[in-house]
């Protein structure tokens, strides 16, 4: 193809991915160089029934004009990254400074806001991805095999978790595993323990926001997959069959293969949400035992009166990082296996 017409097909999506991507990630991170102006205080005299006083206020007037100078706020450069509440570079030292062993050292890591978020995040991507790619394809293997006047409600309860909206079901999940719930109330009758509560355990909280995130995310899997396996060659698996093949024969060499592009275009999708993830943090109520780099974010901008902008753009630039460093990987083994077929 030209070099022209094929400019002319792309420049629609380049341009579109210039304005809603390219520039709004420019502006984060000039962003994160900047940080909140400091407050100026003035003295106000106070008077009230029993007298008047002196106090200190906001100087309204003075903050609109260094808002009106620099509306980015004050120049910080990198220094916001290497605060406490980002990687915390200072306090790492200390810590391994102080600390009498390997474990005591991590411990003590994790009370620093932005690796804990970064321990829980990291713990879900790595967790949830697999199971999602694993079960969505089983549920579509099974699917499939099933006789053609059932798929129709069989499909549709299984895109149920996907059609719900994730605020929704979280809070769904959430008031069912609650000590007056269905999944709360029985598990403190099969183990015994009426104080038992999901909500209360970190591990236990973690666990609850896996089992949901495979549970919302498994029908995108599921639908990716059995489309797939309406396109495997049915000659391919019939000469397997005439040679002997099992079933699960059949799925390992033949059908497993057929859709391995399929697992990595899924991988590189739920890596980059599950990387992300935040509604089920709000839904269970969950940031005392379970917080997330894109919580973090949500945290700063909601802080008191004056949200944090530049925190908020340092902990969206380094959840892009992250999300880049995650996706090489797969990218690289994408590039190489598209060049071997070239």
């Amino acid at each position: 193809m030209p070099h022209r017409t094929f400019l002319a097909f792309i420049w629609p999506s380049l341009l579109a991915m210039i304005l809603f991507i390219a520039v709004p990630i420019v502006s984060v991170g000039y962003q994160s160089l900047y940080v909140e102006h400091p407050q100026v205080m003035t003295e106000v005299e106070s008077c009230g029934p029993f007298g008047c006083k002196a106090e200190l206020r906001v100087d309204a007037d003075a903050m609109r004009t260094l808002r009106a100078e620099s509306p980015a706020g004050r120049y910080n450069g990198f220094s916001t990254y290497a605060n406490a509440s980002h990687l915390a570079f200072r306090n790492i030292g200390e810590i391994w400074r102080q600390s009498d062993s390997l474990g005591q050292f991590a411990s003590l890591v994790m009370n620093l806001p932005f690796y804990k978020a970064l321990v829980f995040t990291i713990a879900y991507t790595f967790i949830v991805t697999p199971l999602v790619i694993v079960l969505g394809f089983f549920i579509a293997v099974a699917v499939n095999a099933i006789p053609s006047a059932y798929k129709g409600p069989v499909i549709f309860f299984s895109l149920l978790p996907m059609i719900v909206t994730p605020l929704i079901g979280a809070l769904v999940l959430f008031w069912m595993i609650d000590a007056r719930g269905v999944i709360g109330a029985t598990l403190q009758q099969i183990v015994g323990d009426p104080q038992l509560s999901l909500k209360a355990s970190p591990a236990l909280t973690w666990a609850t926001l896996f089992v949901y995130g495979v549970w919302h995310n498994a029908p995108f899997s599921f639908v990716v997959f059995y489309a797939g396996l309406q396109t495997v060659p049915r000659d391919t698996l019939e000469s397997a069959m005439v040679d002997g093949a099992s079933r699960w024969e059949r799925i390992r060499y033949v059908t497993i293969p057929y859709l391995m592009p399929l697992a990595t275009f899924i991988a590189l999708m739920q890596l980059m949400d599950n990387f992300r993830v935040f509604e089920p943090i709000i839904g269970f109520s969950a940031a005392a035992n379970a917080t997330s780099l894109s919580y973090l974010i949500y945290s700063d901008l909601r802080s008191g009166d004056f949200p944090l902008y530049g925190s908020a753009a340092a902990s969206s630039m380094l959840t892009i990082l992250g999300v880049v460093i995650l996706l090489t990987p797969v990218l690289i083994r994408t590039w190489r296996d598209f060049k071997r077929k070239a």
